[in-house]
């Protein structure tokens, strides 16, 4: 009887305890090393327009915002997002994927490259990092990459017209 329980010991020292403490400690460093974390989110900045200009801008560090009216105007205000505006744009970046987009999405042939397609510029930096990226709305390569940007671009846009509002 004390040696089945004396084997039984062992089995649970010499095997689950081990590979509780490497699961605990492997775990452990992939959560502090995450690489996009909101607790380290610093700012968004989105830039927009059609052609090679981007005249629309919005920095969430200083609040600038400016942007092209229906009539060609252009207008600059202090537009500030709230905490939760930021997690949950910073949240629906992390469900698009945003963080596995490539640097450039953009169509292959230079002359759709020039189109009066829209173009957007994303950027969300962090204390240690930083996610840059250039979407080219003429892009037809990869629909599921260009849905999940189209998204990413409408959600950040609402979220400016939703502040703006209030």
């Amino acid at each position: 009887m004390s040696s089945l329980r004396s084997k039984k010991i062992f089995l649970i020292l010499s095997i689950i305890v081990p590979f509780l403490i490497y699961c605990f400690y492997y775990y452990g460093m992939m959560v502090k090393n995450a690489p996009y974390k909101f607790a380290e989110f610093d700012s968004i900045v989105f830039n927009y327009g059609t052609g090679d200009s981007l005249l629309n801008r919005y920095n969430s560090k200083t609040g600038d915002y400016q942007y092209l009216t229906s009539r060609d105007s252009l207008v600059h205000i202090h537009l500030k997002l709230n905490n939760d505006d930021l997690l949950y744009l910073h949240r629906k970046a992390a469900d698009l994927g945003f963080w596995n987009f490539p640097t450039r999405i953009e169509p292959d042939t230079l002359e759709a490259r020039m189109a009066k397609a829209p173009r957007y510029y994303i950027e969300f930096n962090y204390k240690r990092k930083s996610k840059k990226v250039f979407f080219n709305d003429a892009y037809d390569d990869k629909p599921e990459l260009k849905d999940a940007a189209e998204r990413l671009v409408k959600e950040i846009q609402g979220k400016l017209e939703e502040a703006e509002k209030r």
